[in-house]
């Protein structure tokens, strides 16, 4: 994925879905053969020449400043976390970056004994590239009860949440605004994609969803960024039934994060997520999970 491109293809979009009315732009009763706004009127509202804005839209001056980048953000009208996109892009087009193979991530202890405290909350820990390190029995009873419990003990075969969410069938059933969750995943995986370009996994993963799922690869075009702290789905449960659950993020600077799914108290949704483990068959009890040191034994040996 070249950051050049996707900066200009990133502005190009923007502008072209900003209506002169909505920023004061005279027209003067002419019609227009594109939307948007021209490049001449984009550059002026951000206080810059008309070359200068097209070489950079073009991928022709990775060298923008922060100050010209927050000038192009303030007319384009983006928001905080279009803006912080938009920069990530600019230092990605200013740098050299060669595909690598990572350093395998891990599940810090802390993080381990976060979902050993949870108990009775669904919650998954998830890579950059939205794999799953590891989920407690009420994550995975919720989001992928289908799957094998012990899938992501095993780094070749750990299921990614995004692959799982465009390509697995039981994941999109469960979901009853489907497109809704898909364009929150699209908009995180733009996140993660800019922020770490010299990661060959996330755009390996990208380049896959976008050969395998023609609705992907629409919503990939379309350019949607978001950083998903929070949402709330009505989800589809195939064995307790329809409830709502409010899916928070908790972010890590220097480690993978954190998705636990909660509910309104004393509601229907609380009733059904209570009994999950009970038609699930499956113990929530921190006892059913190995110790930390055992953890890291295998995990020493796995070489993960």
């Amino acid at each position: 994925m070249d950051g050049k491109t996707q900066l200009g293809d990133f502005l190009h979009t923007r502008r072209s879905r900003l209506r002169p009315e909505d920023v004061g732009v005279p027209t003067y009763g002419e019609r227009r053969r594109v939307p948007g706004l021209r490049r001449e009127e984009l550059a002026l509202l951000a206080g810059v020449s008309t070359s200068y804005y097209t070489r950079l839209e073009q991928g022709q001056s990775p060298s923008a400043s922060p100050e010209v980048l927050d000038a192009i953000a303030g007319a384009l009208r983006l928001d905080e976390s279009e803006r912080r996109y938009l920069h990530d892009l600019a230092r990605a087009g200013r740098r050299r970056t060669a595909g690598r193979r990572p350093a395998p991530e891990r599940v810090p202890d802390a993080t381990r004994q976060l979902l050993d405290v949870l108990g009775h909350v669904p919650a998954i820990v998830l890579g950059r590239r939205t794999d799953v390190l590891a989920w407690n029995r009420p994550g995975h009873a919720l989001f992928a009860g289908h799957l094998d419990f012990a899938a992501p003990g095993r780094p070749a075969q750990r299921p990614a949440m995004a692959r799982l969410v465009f390509l697995d069938g039981h994941v999109r059933d469960l979901y009853a605004d489907w497109p809704g969750k898909a364009r929150a995943m699209v908009g995180h995986l733009r996140v993660v994609a800019a922020q770490h370009p010299e990661d060959a996994a996330p755009h390996a993963l990208l380049g896959e969803l976008s050969a395998k799922s023609a609705e992907f690869a629409s919503m990939w075009a379309d350019h949607r960024v978001r950083a998903c702290a929070d949402g709330t789905y009505e989800m589809r449960h195939p064995l307790v039934g329809p409830l709502t659950v409010t899916q928070q993020t908790l972010s890590s600077a220097r480690g993978p994060s954190v998705v636990v799914a909660t509910t309104e108290p004393d509601s229907p949704s609380a009733t059904a997520l209570a009994l999950l483990p009970q038609v699930t068959g499956e113990s929530a009890a921190p006892g059913d999970r190995p110790s930390v040191a055992g953890r890291r034994a295998r995990a020493h040996a796995e070489g993960d």
